[in-house]
């Protein structure tokens, strides 16, 4: 354990984070920026006096859990999450689930208020909606347990398929499915795994298409037809800004600039209160 590059990189970490980030209110009488010491150690669940002692260079050993909600606290990447264990003693524990979005992922998606906008993880867990994009989609932050993962949503929920006109089912699988090969490939034995053997289980659509081998459908630069309840068709591009460090994408749904669908677009803003289930 180096205790004096720890705490260097604790204090740096803390400097750079503003408290908007955090979701704490600034407040009147902050006159420097960055979080303060006490602000760390709460959102670490931790005690102020634990926290500054490890920024002042005592103290015993931070422990994994403590680096963990540390990590957590401060919304370290996940290269920043590995070096901060490194500098604590430990060796980086092993990279899964991401879901906490980074402060500038949170900041480029406030700016995007007024656009259907989401952030995803790779696996198709979405972590934030703009409102637009809650009345194009529906709600997809609030799923449990593997229903938090749109490729099993589509084989399993029929509201799902909802969005999409029915002649257009067959592809949209293949790619959902093409997808997740690419991630079972990267963790077989992590979550898409679970959902791999869920849906095997289940039978169907999924294991025939599975059995294709498809490692290859291009979809991400076509152009996608949605279904709305109150606006009817839509013709829209889903274009991607991939955060490769965070395992996570933000995706922004646009359409062709003079186009019955770009007008829609525009009133998804009045929709807010009627969004899909």
């Amino acid at each position: 354990m180096d205790r004096a590059l720890l705490a260097d990189f604790l204090r740096a970490r803390r400097e750079v984070l503003q408290p908007e980030d955090v979701g704490l209110p600034r407040g009147p009488r902050r006159r420097a920026g960055g979080l303060r010491r006490e602000e760390v150690a709460a959102l670490a669940g931790m005690s102020a006096d634990y926290y500054s002692r490890i920024e002042q260079q005592r103290g015993p050993v931070p422990s994994e859990q403590i680096l963990a909600a540390l990590a957590g606290a401060l919304q370290l990447s996940l290269s920043e999450r590995d070096h901060l264990f490194r500098l604590g003693g430990h060796p980086a524990p092993p990279r899964g689930r991401n879901d906490r979005l980074s402060p500038a992922m949170r900041r480029i998606l406030d700016g995007l208020k007024d656009v259907p906008a989401l952030v995803m993880t790779n696996l198709g867990e979405t972590l934030a909606q703009t409102p637009p994009a809650v009345a194009l989609l529906g709600d997809y932050t609030r799923f449990q347990g593997l229903s938090r993962y749109l490729v099993y949503r589509w084989f399993t929920d029929p509201e799902q398929r909802e969005l999409f006109p029915v002649e257009d089912h067959r592809k949209r699988g293949r790619v959902f499915t093409a997808d997740l090969r690419a991630e079972y490939a990267a963790d077989p034995d992590g979550v898409p795994g679970e959902i791999v053997a869920a849906l095997l289980a289940i039978g169907g659509e999924f294991a025939e298409i599975w059995r294709l081998h498809e490692v290859d459908v291009t979809h991400h630069h076509d152009l996608k037809r949605y279904r709305h309840a109150v606006l009817g068709e839509l013709e829209l591009y889903a274009q991607g800004l991939r955060d490769l460090d965070q395992d996570q994408y933000l995706m922004v749904y646009t359409a062709v600039p003079g186009s019955p669908s770009e007008e829609k677009l525009r009133l998804l803003s009045t929709l807010r209160g009627l969004t899909r289930p």
